[in-house]
C-alpha cells in the first residue's frame, strides 16, 4: 500500500477511536426559541480495586465511588459490575536480544495466560518487536491458532512490520517497544469496542522506535486502551522500570515485575483476575467544550486504604 493511502487510513482510524473512546454522544433536544444545546459525551471507566494487601474488591456500589474531572467532581450516571463483558486483547512479546534468555519463559507463560483469561466472546492478538514490529496473528478466538503464533516468536526475527509505511522507517537499530504499542493501538484496537487491554512482556526498554513513550501512551488513551507490562527481563541485562510505570499508570494498567518462570505466572493469574474483574463507570462531564483537550480524571472510593485502578484521562473529541 502506498504511504500516502496508508497516512490517509490511519488519519481516519484515529478519528473514529476518539470516536469509539467516548461512547454514547447523545444530542440534546433544541430548547424553545431555536437555542441548540452543546453536546455532552458519556465518559466511561473501567476501574478495578484493592485493598491494602493488594486482593480485589469487587463488592463496592455506586455510592462508594467519586469522580473528579480536572478537580472538578462529576456526577456517575452508570455503574455496573463487569464480570462477562468480552475483552479484546493484544499480547505482546518482546524478542529483542537482550530476551534471548528469557524467551522460553516468556512464550510458555504467553500461553498459559491465554489458556486462562480468554472465555467465550474474547478475541486476542499476538504480536512480537525487536528491530522491527511483527503480527504473528491477527485477532482470533481459537487458542490453538494464538499458541502457534506465540511459539512462532524468534529473537530479532526481523520481519516486516505490521503496517507498512505507518510509521517512517529509519534503519533498524534497536527494540521498538514504543512502535508496538502505539501500531497495537492504531491500527488494530482503535475500531473495537468494550473492554480493550495490551499485556507486554518486555524489558521496557526502547532505542529504536520511531515514536515516543509520549506518543505510544497518547494512542492508548485515544483508544481507551489499558496497558498491561510484565516487567520480564535477565538482570545481567536491566530493565527500564520507570518508562514501563509511567505507561501502565498512565493507562489505568499494572506493571509487575517478574524474575522467575513462577513469579511470570502469578503474574499473569493477577492481570487475569484483573480483566475479569472491574467496576464501570460512566459520567456527563461538567466541561462540554469540544476543544481536543487531555483532561484529567481521577476515581477514588470513601474507603481511603482501597486503591483505585483507572486510567488517568482522557481526550475530549474536537468541534
Amino acid at each position: 500500500m502506498r504511504l500516502t493511502q496508508k497516512l490517509l487510513m490511519l488519519c481516519v482510524t484515529a478519528t473514529v477511536a476518539v470516536i469509539l473512546a467516548l461512547p454514547g454522544r447523545p444530542q440534546e433536544p433544541a430548547a424553545q426559541g431555536g437555542t441548540i444545546k452543546s453536546q455532552v459525551n458519556l465518559v466511561n471507566l473501567f476501574a478495578t480495586v484493592r485493598d491494602k494487601n493488594k486482593r480485589i474488591v469487587p463488592s463496592l456500589k455506586q455510592e462508594d465511588f467519586r469522580i473528579s474531572e480536572d478537580n472538578q467532581d462529576q456526577k456517575i450516571a452508570f455503574f455496573s459490575r463487569e464480570v462477562s463483558l468480552p475483552i479484546t486483547l493484544a499480547l505482546l512479546l518482546d524478542t529483542s536480544g537482550s530476551e534471548q534468555n528469557m524467551l522460553g519463559a516468556i512464550q510458555e507463560g504467553a500461553s498459559t495466560f491465554l489458556g486462562r483469561v480468554m472465555r467465550k466472546g474474547d478475541e486476542a492478538l499476538v504480536m512480537s518487536f525487536d528491530l522491527d514490529v511483527d503480527l504473528l496473528s491477527d485477532f482470533t478466538d481459537d487458542k490453538a491458532l494464538l499458541n502457534r503464533a506465540i511459539r512462532r516468536a524468534k529473537i530479532n526475527a526481523g520481519g516486516p512490520m505490521v503496517t507498512p509505511g505507518t510509521i517512517p522507517t529509519r534503519g533498524a537499530i534497536g527494540t521498538d517497544f514504543y512502535d508496538a504499542v502505539y501500531l497495537a493501538c492504531t491500527d488494530k484496537l482503535a475500531t473495537e469496542a468494550g473492554r480493550k487491554a495490551i499485556v507486554v512482556l518486555t524489558d521496557a526498554v526502547d532505542n529504536g522506535s520511531k515514536v515516543r513513550v509520549e506518543e505510544a501512551i497518547e494512542a492508548a488513551q485515544r483508544t481507551d486502551t489499558v496497558v498491561h507490562i510484565l516487567l520480564v527481563y535477565d538482570p545481567r541485562e536491566g530493565a527500564n522500570a520507570s518508562v514501563a510505570k509511567k505507561i501502565t499508570d498512565e493507562t489505568g494498567g499494572r506493571m509487575i515485575s517478574v524474575n522467575s518462570e513462577k513469579k511470570l505466572l502469578e503474574a499473569f493469574d493477577q492481570i487475569s483476575e484483573e480483566l475479569r474483574s472491574q467496576y464501570t463507570l460512566g459520567y456527563y462531564p461538567t466541561n462540554s467544550a469540544p476543544d481536543g483537550k487531555f483532561r484529567k480524571v481521577k476515581v477514588e472510593t470513601a474507603e481511603k486504604d482501597l486503591k483505585v485502578l483507572t486510567r488517568k484521562g482522557y481526550y475530549a473529541p474536537k468541534g
